[in-house]
């Protein structure tokens, strides 16, 4: 229970080596916020509580070498032990406005409402939709501007001290050990919390309805009787299906697919929740993506893409993205190099899957006849594995049968035509538009 909580310790203790943190130590350079309330406190000191960001910035270096010694977290309050350059440790306080019981309640009121988030509270998790039920309320579980105030006992009048600062980063850490302690923050144990949603659900559940027997059932053929048409059945084996009656079920016509593709409305009307991390672009991006691989499924056009590979799917998102910013973005967040993954877009929309593999794929031995007629194609042409060379043209055997041309510009082979079965019709002059 969180009233019986062991404060937190640091991974140094009192009496060890007192004085200055370390320069260099255990956690020195340590991120903090491992889960994702952690990491929106974070975002809410740095960004909304308006805290000095030269003071945090002191304060965070303070927390990873160590300085925060204990740490205690309760209702309202946060109270630490913190190393400073003097022999005895610093008391710290900081203080976050907890919610009166009216403000409770109302809280309360929209999250027992929602079944799920109550089941995930009494399994001890946080789910990220309740900060959106707290905002519903009208307040927000994060600190905005002038709720965190904090007191230490040493000579810095700043406000906060890098020791108070420290102890506010060293909070994440709380919250990752127990996310309940963020709405101890807000004045809630969690005992409380847990036993008021269960009352609240007890109360407003409906009473279970008596049980009734049941109905007596009717034949099938009765039930469908008003559905069926009168039809002729065309064979002995339908006529048998029919029945002896003669009547038979018409196979209902499938509706066609949309003449284009289309945009999820819930996209457009409905924002991701704040604490998602989800940016409604990339949403947006991926709904509208999403709707035209269904829509060419739909429409007999292909698969839909279902049998693509990692990188294949890459690629195929990529090349609609060429001579955008977003490519470079969207090979960032692959961990794939913007150039490489230029040149498999590029590959990509010249030759699908086939331009892909001529283009990644390393050279393996092929069709020897295939390269000489290819080689006769190309004066003066070199052949090694399933590549014939002259100059800065190279015709490439895919595994599919079909020959892909690249051109060489500064030292990269890019391909530059879509394939052909005949190494001829990539090598002639083409007519001028």
């Amino acid at each position: 229970m969180m009233n019986e909580r062991v404060p937190w310790q640091g991974w140094r203790r009192k009496g060890e080596d007192a004085g200055l943190p370390a320069a260099r130590g255990p956690g020195s350079r340590r991120p903090f916020g491992a889960t994702w309330w952690g990491r929106a406190w974070l975002e809410a000191l740095e960004q909304r509580a308006r805290l000095d960001p030269n003071r945090l910035s002191r304060g965070r270096s303070y927390a990873r070498r160590g300085s925060v010694l204990e740490l205690t977290v309760s209702p309202g309050e946060v109270e630490a032990v913190v190393q400073g350059s003097r022999v005895t440790p610093y008391q710290v306080t900081v203080r976050i406005r907890a919610f009166t019981t009216a403000e409770w309640d109302a809280v309360l009121d929209i999250v027992s409402a929602q079944i799920g988030r109550v089941a995930a509270l009494l399994d001890g998790e946080l789910p990220p939709e309740v900060v959106d039920d707290v905002h519903a309320a009208g307040l927000d579980l994060f600190p905005g501007a002038g709720e965190v105030l904090t007191n230490c006992s040493c000579p810095d009048f700043a406000v906060p001290c890098k020791h108070s600062a420290a102890v506010c980063y060293l909070v994440a850490d709380a919250l990752d050990d127990d996310p309940f302690a963020l709405l101890l923050l807000r004045g809630r144990r969690r005992d409380e919390l847990l036993s008021s949603l269960r009352s609240r659900r007890s109360t407003t559940a409906p009473s279970a309805p008596a049980r009734q027997p049941p109905p007596p059932g009717i034949p099938a053929r009765t039930a469908f009787a008003r559905h069926l048409t009168p039809a002729e059945p065309a064979t002995a084996a339908g006529a048998a299906a029919a029945g002896a009656s003669g009547w038979a079920v018409p196979v209902p016509v499938p509706p066609r697919p949309m003449g284009a593709p289309g945009l999820p409305a819930a996209v457009r009307a409905l924002d991701p929740p704040r604490s998602s991390g989800v940016d409604v672009r990339d949403l947006v991006a991926l709904a509208t993506d999403a709707a035209q691989r269904a829509w060419e499924f739909a429409s007999g056009d292909g698969d839909g893409g279902l049998h693509l590979t990692f990188d294949q799917d890459l690629a195929r998102r990529a090349s609609q993205l060429l001579g955008t910013p977003e490519l470079a973005d969207l090979a960032h967040r692959a961990g794939v190099p913007a150039r490489q993954l230029t040149s498999w877009a590029v590959a990509w929309r010249q030759g699908g899957p086939g331009g892909l593999s001529a283009a990644v794929d390393a050279p393996a031995d092929t069709d020897e006849q295939a390269l000489a007629e290819a080689a006769q194609a190309l004066p003066g042409a070199t052949i090694h594995a399933n590549r014939v060379t002259a100059g800065k043209i190279q015709l490439r055997l895919g595994a599919d049968r079909l020959w892909y041309r690249f051109d060489q510009h500064f030292n990269d082979w890019t391909l530059t035509q879509p394939p052909s079965a005949d190494p001829r019709e990539l090598v002639s002059p083409r007519p001028e538009p």
